[in-house]
């Protein structure tokens, strides 16, 4: 397989795995409160990696143990907290759809940080896809009155830390295997994980009597084995094999599984929302687009 299709397979693959992540998300949270959750998923997420990727750490020179510390800090740590924590207030569906605003970030994150060229159509299309993602919002606020849109700021959040990550990898990780990488960032992360478990009473006697705990925490499980471990060794090597902005595209089609997901569990979603999505769409759109004259990278 060449790069060519190999790019669009890992593409497919990781917006089905991840578009299901939401809905996981949130049958964990029936069991778990976020914090819970958040311990429980990378602890174990952390120890499949480590069971079957150990051997794969010496492909990481010991000046880019730095990066992939930050790495794992900002692409598996901080989002998976904000994405459970804002799953407690909004639907799934809807965060899956925000989750969109990644390659939006990564465009200024790219260029700020590590002088990654832009075009214009790149820049209009961050307009319209944040017009579009605000737009979401407000509307979802009506059809949901109920729920506090602003935990939608978790998913922002999330996302910003998403394109930073997606620009370290590429810029600073490239030679450092897939599996390397996503072993690695647990390395760092496992610690904290089982401190979080042990303080938030994750496996205490209450929890674990709860009607929802045996459920919640095979969710959880599939969510580790797939929408981490599987899933980071794909993005990282799709990252490597394409650019940061392509990587992110995923995007196109998670929030498509995501709603698909939301609505089969009896969530509300209106066509002003749908609206509002193909307009974050067509923003990412405009980012992929190919244009003939570049800015020029910073001196």
């Amino acid at each position: 397989m060449n790069d060519s299709r190999r790019r669009l397979f890992y593409l497919v693959v990781l917006s089905i795995i991840w578009g299901s992540s939401y809905i996981l998300i949130k049958k964990g949270l029936e069991g778990f409160t976020a914090l819970q959750l958040w311990g429980v998923r990378v602890l174990m997420a952390g120890l499949i990696l480590l069971g079957i990727g150990f051997g794969s750490l010496k492909t990481i020179s010991r000046q880019q143990w730095k990066w992939v510390g930050l790495s794992g800090l900002l692409g598996s740590f901080i989002p998976m907290f904000l994405f459970a924590w804002a799953e407690t207030e909004i639907d799934s569906g809807v965060v899956s759809i925000l989750n969109s605003l990644v390659p939006l970030f990564t465009i200024f994150v790219g260029y700020g940080l590590f002088r990654i060229a832009f075009t214009i159509n790149q820049i209009l299309g961050v307009i319209v896809g944040l017009a579009g993602a605000a737009l979401m919002i407000y509307l979802g606020s009506a059809v949901n009155p109920d729920q506090n849109y602003w935990y939608t700021s978790a998913v922002v959040v999330a996302s910003f830390c998403y394109a930073v990550n997606a620009n370290i990898i590429k810029s600073k990780l490239q030679d450092v295997s897939p599996m390397g990488i996503a072993t690695g960032n647990f390395v760092f992360l496992i610690g904290p994980a089982l401190l979080i478990v042990i303080i938030s009473g994750a496996l205490s006697e209450p929890v674990r009597e709860g009607p929802h705990f045996m459920s919640s925490l095979a969710y959880i499980g599939l969510l580790c084995v797939f929408g981490t471990a599987i899933a980071k060794v794909m993005f990282n090597r799709l990252i490597q094999i394409s650019t940061p902005v392509f990587s992110v595209s995923t995007t196109y089609l998670i929030p498509i599984v995501g709603v698909f997901w939301g609505i089969l569990d009896g969530e509300r979603f209106s066509l002003g929302q749908g609206g509002a999505a193909l307009l974050i769409l067509f923003g990412i759109y405009l980012i992929n687009k190919t244009k003939r004259a570049p800015r020029q990278e910073r001196p």
